[in-house]
């Protein structure tokens, strides 16, 4: 793409259909970083930290001069202090659903945007899932959706139909809050509405 406002700096196709819906126009570079969390780490800061590593690594494989912005994110599904990554097998999922099952997670996503500045935002949220049954739980791993996702399940697909209560963020549940990421890019200078009209 010619001139685009923004370098996504991610592997993930949820974040590149949130940064479509609000209409800016980007470029995406596929990252590789070390997602182990350090010791003594809180999960806000890993998020934060996360997408601030993930943007500096985008950074470096853009070669155009000037840089565009760089956008990265992170999103950790999180009971207590325990952080749910992506399941490794069928009963990794289903000890996962288990322990979501009639209780309240929070949901972090932690943005980053360098521009010549490194900015930040963090969105939480609180979704509360109703009793997951264990045939529920083969049929949605059967389903292939919650392979990849962290927490082993998605919102926006048929992990919708385990979810009770949300308060905070849908599209920070998936993975890119927009009304945090709309606010870094303003302060960027990108504005979202100038696009879609």
């Amino acid at each position: 793409m010619a001139n685009p406002s923004l370098i996504l700096a991610s592997k993930s196709p949820r974040r590149r259909m949130l940064l479509e819906q609000i209409g800016v126009r980007f470029e995406v570079v596929a990252i590789d970083v070390d997602e182990v969390r350090l010791p003594g780490e809180d999960p806000e800061r890993y998020v934060l930290r996360l997408a601030l590593d993930k943007a500096r690594a985008g950074r470096t494989q853009v070669v155009s001069v000037p840089c565009p912005p760089v956008l990265a994110a992170d999103t950790a599904v999180v009971v207590g202090d325990r952080i749910l990554g992506k399941p490794r097998d069928r009963r990794d999922a289903a000890d996962m659903l288990r322990l979501l099952a009639r209780r309240t997670h929070r949901v972090l996503s932690g943005i980053a945007l360098m521009d010549g500045r490194e900015r930040q935002a963090l969105s939480v949220s609180e979704v509360r899932f109703r009793a997951v049954n264990a045939r529920e739980a083969d049929a949605y791993w059967d389903s292939g959706e919650p392979c990849d996702k962290a927490g082993g399940y998605a919102i926006q697909g048929r992990g919708a139909l385990f979810v009770a209560e949300l308060r905070g963020s849908y599209s920070g549940v998936m993975g890119l809050p927009l009304f945090e990421t709309a606010q870094l890019l303003a302060e960027a200078g990108i504005d979202c509405l100038a696009r879609v009209r």
